[in-house]
């Protein structure tokens, strides 16, 4: 298990987007950090009201969006236009290539979400959106997938061999999930502070597991995470 502390993380901040990169992505260059598995991007992003990425292009890559707070307004090359609202996953398969937009839908409040690519399991997909909204309750306590190439029911369909889970977590509550072996899985906290398998961690920490096993998670107050399991 690498714990990775939120301190360490890559930190980017403008006039309208503050900005936490967890592997090597655009101008944070790093060789040793790269991946973990088909993981290669883990983006932890607040975009100011009225800010956003103008129109560019993606391929070969399945980009998971999970809005955490606000609302995400995107457009894309193939005359999609729509919105994603907070506890709302999207799934685009990049596949041969596609152009899109993504702006804070609001000219005031800030969005937060997070954005995590992985590397489809194969070549040359048909560009595609998938969308799905989860409430509160449906991920407080549990393990709740909510993007799964791995038949898991529930969640959008992604094109690798792969499941995100999320959840809430109250004081006293704690989750588990069997790491088969020959996988491996990645942990984010996105608030508060869980303990996983007894390691304590805090919002902004990043766990990377290559052992197969029972994983734990705790928490002592209100936290959420999302969990990744990966080959």
């Amino acid at each position: 298990m690498q714990i990775i502390k939120a301190k360490d993380r890559f930190h980017i901040e403008s006039d309208w987007l503050s900005a936490y990169w967890l592997f090597s992505f655009d101008r944070y260059y790093d060789p040793s950090n790269m991946h973990f598995g088909p993981l290669r991007v883990f983006n932890h992003d607040t975009i100011a009201g009225g800010g956003g990425f103008p129109t560019h292009s993606h391929r070969e890559m399945e980009i998971v969006t999970y809005v955490l707070s606000g609302k995400l307004a995107h457009k894309d090359s193939t005359g999609g236009v729509g919105f994603i609202n907070a506890g709302e996953v999207q799934r685009m398969s990049a596949g041969t290539a596609i152009a899109h937009s993504e702006f804070n839908a609001s000219e005031t409040d800030p969005t937060r979400l997070l954005q995590i690519w992985v590397l489809p399991e194969r070549a040359g997909l048909t560009p595609s959106y998938e969308q799905k909204q989860f409430t509160t309750e449906q991920r407080t306590g549990v393990l709740l997938p909510i993007a799964s190439g791995q038949d898991v029911p529930g969640g959008v369909k992604i094109h690798q061999d792969t499941t995100f889970y999320v959840s809430r977590l109250r004081a006293g509550d704690s989750v588990a999930h069997e790491l088969k072996a020959g996988r491996r899985a990645f942990l984010y906290v996105i608030e508060g502070e869980v303990a996983l398998n007894g390691e304590a961690l805090s919002a902004g920490d990043q766990a990377r597991i290559t052992e197969s096993g029972k994983l734990t998670l705790s928490a002592s107050g209100e936290s959420e995470i999302i969990l990744i399991d990966l080959p």
